[in-house]
C-alpha cells in the first residue's frame, strides 16, 4: 500500500496544487507535514499526515476505554505542534486497517475527551514519550483522500463561525455529554460585567 505522505504527495501532484513538504526534510521536526493554500487570505493550511498501520495489541493499552476499531494512538508532541500554529492545522489520518481517512482540525483535537498517557521508551536513555489516545469517531471520516481536502477547505470557510460567533460548546464528541449549568443570563448581568471589569 502506498504511504499516506507520498498519497497526498501525488494528489496535490496530479492537481498541480502548490504545496511545502516537511515530511523528510530538515525541518521535519520543527513543522507539521505539509502545508497548502492561499496565505495572503489566510487560508493556509499545515497538517500532519498520520497511519494507523496495523491492528493495535489492547494488552498494551488497558485503560484505553476506547474499542481497537476506532483506536488511534499518537504523539502528545505532535498534538502540541498543531496547537502551536493555529487555527489553519490539523491531522489527516489513514486507518489502513478499514481504509478510512480522518481528519482532525485544531479545535477538535482541543475540544475532544482524549485520555493522555506516558509511553516508557529505553532508547540511549530511559525517558517517556507522552500518547494521546484518542478516538477516530471523533474526527471526521470519509473514504477518498479528496473528501478530506473539501473537508478542509469547509472549515476554513467556517473560521469565522468558529472561533467568534459561536456561544454554545462546539462540535459533538464521543465520550462527552454536554449538560446545561448556570442560571439564565439576562441583559442586567451584562451590564453588571461590563461596570465590574471596564
Amino acid at each position: 500500500m502506498l504511504s499516506l505522505e507520498q498519497e497526498i504527495k501525488d494528489y496535490f501532484g496530479q492537481r498541480d496544487i502548490p504545496f511545502h513538504d516537511h515530511s523528510f526534510d530538515d525541518q521535519r521536526f520543527l513543522w507539521l507535514d505539509f502545508g497548502f493554500g492561499d496565505a495572503g487570505q489566510k487560508r493556509y493550511f499545515r497538517f500532519d499526515a498520520k497511519e494507523k498501520r496495523r491492528r493495535y495489541n489492547m494488552k498494551n493499552w488497558p485503560d484505553a476505554g476506547i474499542p481497537e476499531q476506532h483506536l488511534f494512538i499518537m504523539d502528545d508532541l505532535a498534538a502540541r505542534k498543531i496547537l502551536a500554529i493555529a487555527p489553519n492545522s490539523g491531522v489527516v489520518v489513514r486507518d489502513n486497517t478499514r481504509r478510512q481517512y480522518y481528519l482532525f482540525t485544531v479545535v477538535d483535537l482541543f475540544l475532544m475527551p482524549k485520555m493522555r498517557v506516558n509511553r516508557p521508551i529505553h532508547n540511549q536513555r530511559e525517558g517517556l514519550k507522552g500518547k494521546w489516545l484518542v478516538d477516530l469517531r471523533n474526527g471526521q471520516r470519509f473514504d477518498e483522500l479528496s473528501s478530506v481536502f473539501d473537508a478542509i477547505e469547509t472549515y476554513l470557510d467556517q473560521r469565522r463561525e468558529i472561533f467568534g460567533k459561536q456561544l454554545a460548546c462546539f462540535g459533538e464528541y464521543v465520550g462527552e455529554h454536554i449538560g446545561r449549568g448556570g442560571i439564565i443570563r439576562r441583559p442586567e448581568h451584562w451590564v453588571t460585567d461590563i461596570q465590574e471589569t471596564r
